[in-house]
């Protein structure tokens, strides 16, 4: 298996000239260009239907790209298939929406999981490992709960601590705020930003919850579908200030383009 380690090359992400499509449609975006830096926390960001879960699922290796290469951690993902693929998708971990947990396995069974399937470790090891994962995400003393057992903003925590399992260097989150109350949302978007400065770990987040962004987003892009591509990168203190194109200045600020009817 692969590490992050080994590798000593930087960026975590680098993305060049990358077309994004459904399988045999017409391209949704096209010559994207970016990368995401070490211990940064860089938001893919983008109205609904923007094409940012298709950009997702081509860095994470769920479906191929159109055009353009991604690489991570200096390999490039889509290079090959096969051994080439499911080493390159061990360079990092993933949080899905809903957390992904599997319901018939307790939090510390889940987060052994990519440990017992990807390594020769010792069952000793592996349940040391996996309670210390869940100890970084807040979790002690809810090791042997089910997800069905615990808050959805808990089953979030422990999917983070699951992606953490390899030790990846790159970890990415989808949706991570959706469907939580503000306060649990907010502690989410502060673990993120702990475990980014404290373990150097870089964070791709998909998300469009100006709050979070607001709060921890180090960096971003702003996808368009309108212009195929990329409208607008950088910090969004300063994204927001923008004035134009309009579509940055609305979704920045949290205003309508127009008004039906007026």
């Amino acid at each position: 298996m692969l590490s992050t380690s080994s590798l000593n090359v930087s960026p975590p992400v680098e993305v060049r000239n990358l077309t994004v499509a459904y399988d045999n449609d017409s391209p949704i975006l096209t010559n994207l260009n970016f990368t995401i830096e070490t211990g940064e926390i860089f938001g893919i960001l983008g109205g609904s239907g923007s094409g940012k879960s298709s950009v997702l699922r081509n860095l994470i290796g769920l479906r191929k790209p159109r055009a353009g290469q991604i690489f991570i951690f200096g390999r490039d993902l889509w290079a090959g298939e096969g051994l080439h693929l499911n080493q390159c998708r061990h360079l990092f971990g993933m949080m899905y929406q809903g957390g992904a947990l599997f319901g018939s396995m307790n939090l510390i069974e889940n987060v052994a999981m990519p440990l017992r399937k990807f390594t020769t470790m010792s069952t000793e090891s592996i349940i040391t490992a996996a309670r210390l994962k869940l100890s970084l995400v807040g979790l002690d003393g809810f090791e042997y709960h089910l997800p069905a057992h615990i808050s959805g903003g808990m089953r979030k925590r422990a999917a983070i601590a699951r992606a953490m399992a390899l030790e990846p260097g790159l970890i990415f989150l989808d949706e991570p705020s959706a469907g939580l109350d503000p306060i649990t949302s907010a502690e989410l978007d502060q673990l993120i930003l702990t475990l980014a400065r404290n373990l150097g770990i870089a964070f791709g987040i998909v998300t469009h919850e100006l709050g979070s962004i607001m709060s921890i987003v180090d960096r971003a892009i702003l996808l368009d579908r309108t212009i195929q591509g990329i409208v607008a990168t950088g910090r969004p203190v300063e994204l927001a200030k923008m004035t134009s194109p309009p579509f940055v200045a609305a979704f920045f600020n949290r205003r309508p383009l127009s008004i039906p009817g007026v």
